[in-house]
């Protein structure tokens, strides 16, 4: 048996570019005697049609005065390089090694701005097909060419060396003689620089002031509490409510408009930057699981394994769609030993006479989990109604670290911290863009110019800045 297609989902959206016949209700012909009963409160069969959440869950909003938002992240503390290789013969005592590795350390030669490695530092050097590692002391530092020497501690010297071998490096320490100089040359951190622009997301409704003068004949209620006999009012507030779902989607959708691209030499008045958002960011410097969603403790493993090469966050969200929230269940309750008495879950055996709970909210596998429906991924209308097929931009999930992180603001000059995830909008004393509305034309009381209508204008400039991406986990096909 499968979930039949009937009656399946409406996608035609309720709200038009301007009224129609099909907003009003046209059936009145009161010479028949035989009326229908009406119910006068409009029934509201989608539930919460909202989708925006996400972003006022994990993140907060700020001020920003500037077309650009620039920050610094930490580099590692440490130094390695992957790709060394040397022209020495295996049972050679010393050997020169050449960096080929592309120079983006988390510290580089302040002396030089070249490869960080410095005489008297003791290295690791390990064969990167593996079969052979080794301790050795940097006797001498060429930083033009990017090579250093080394001396071994083993007394066979170097095995299986080739000209084709690419061996790993990293320092784990130094050693000197007695009364000799100090280290030569110092290193000079490397932070990484990154930058988001704000982007202006607008909607208006508008309304003739004949068609305010007529009088609806059921009553209409919104998502937010508003209510009323009118058709237009039903109609801005239902644009208000979309305006406030595409504030929170533009931030995880946008994406930057590439040079030559269409969109960014577009005509007109529409915009021609875009923005990053989250989807793209998370894509760019993050962690990305391909194929769908982890399904076992292994896959989890494999996550955990990969956290604990990056920020190792103890406290993180998965926000899921409906399947993956469904595997993350039956994963955890595979781990439980079913008893004789019936399924039972967590610390308490389930009684015949309560209700069977058969949903997680969290577990802990190295680090904390938890997991939270995202009806964003759910909905039919946006991401939830893409085919699960290679290719189709399908997501199942987006783990968020918890907390906050300290980042160097270029525009306040100083440490501050900061939600991973928050949203900056343009602002200053005089000019306030995080959500502004207005109404003009010359009806429902607006008295601004000479068109019949009232005309209610949305406008907001905002921009979101991810900060430590290589801490998400993005779960798509």
């Amino acid at each position: 048996m499968a979930v039949q297609s009937v009656p399946g989902f409406q996608l035609q959206p309720s709200a038009q570019q301007v009224p129609l016949k099909s907003n009003y209700i046209t059936n009145f012909d009161f010479l028949n005697q035989y009326l229908p009963d009406t119910y006068e409160k409009e029934f509201e069969r989608y539930g919460n049609r909202t989708v925006a959440s996400f972003l006022r869950m994990v993140g907060a909003e700020m001020p920003s005065n500037s077309d650009l938002i620039k920050w610094a992240e930490q580099g590692r503390l440490h130094t390695k390089y992957v790709d060394c290789t040397t022209t020495i013969l295996a049972g050679s005592a010393v050997a020169t090694f050449t960096v080929n590795d592309t120079l983006i350390p988390a510290f580089v030669n302040a002396a030089s701005g070249s490869i960080a490695i410095r005489v008297g530092q003791t290295l690791m050097i390990t064969a990167n097909a593996g079969g052979a590692n080794h301790k050795a002391i940097v006797t001498a530092v060429d930083t033009a060419l990017k090579t250093f020497d080394v001396a071994f501690y083993d007394a066979a010297g170097i095995t299986n060396a080739a000209n084709t071998d690419k061996w790993t490096v990293f320092i784990y320490g130094s050693e000197f003689k007695k009364g000799t100089n100090g280290m030569v040359g110092s290193l000079e951190s490397d932070d990484e620089i990154f930058e988001n622009s704000p982007i202006i997301i607008k909607d208006k409704y508008a309304v003739s002031g004949s068609d305010m003068a007529q009088i609806g004949w059921v009553e209409v209620t919104t998502e937010n509490g508003a209510s009323g006999y009118l058709w237009y009012l039903k109609s801005e507030h239902e644009t208000r409510l979309r305006f406030d779902d595409y504030l929170e989607t533009s931030m995880i959708e946008a994406v930057p408009a590439e040079a030559g691209s269409g969109a960014a030499s577009a005509a007109g008045d529409v915009g021609n930057k875009g923005s990053q958002g989250v989807f793209y960011v998370v894509n760019l410097r993050g962690n990305v699981w391909g194929g769908g969603f982890p399904v076992t403790l292994a896959d989890f493993d494999t996550i955990v394994s990969r956290l604990d090469k990056q920020g190792s966050i103890e406290e993180n969200v998965i926000f899921v769609d409906r399947n993956f929230s469904f595997s993350i269940d039956d994963m955890l309750a595979e781990q439980n030993s079913y008893g004789a008495g019936g399924t039972s879950y967590g610390l308490f055996e389930n009684d015949k006479d309560m209700a069977l709970n058969l949903g997680f909210t969290g577990f802990r596998r190295g680090y904390d989990f938890y997991k939270s429906d995202w009806k964003y991924l759910n909905d039919p209308t946006m991401r939830g109604g893409l085919p699960s097929v290679a290719g189709s931009g399908k997501v199942s999930g987006l783990l968020v670290p918890a907390g906050s992180t300290t980042v160097y603001d270029q525009i306040l000059g100083k440490n501050a911290k900061r939600p991973f995830l928050h949203v900056r909008y343009r602002a200053s004393e005089t000019e306030d863009r995080r959500y502004k509305t207005w109404i003009t034309g010359s009806a429902g009381g607006a008295e601004t110019s000479d068109l019949d209508a009232m005309e209610v204008n949305f406008l907001s400039e905002r921009a979101v800045c991810t900060l430590g991406a290589n801490n998400f986990f993005l779960f798509q096909n």
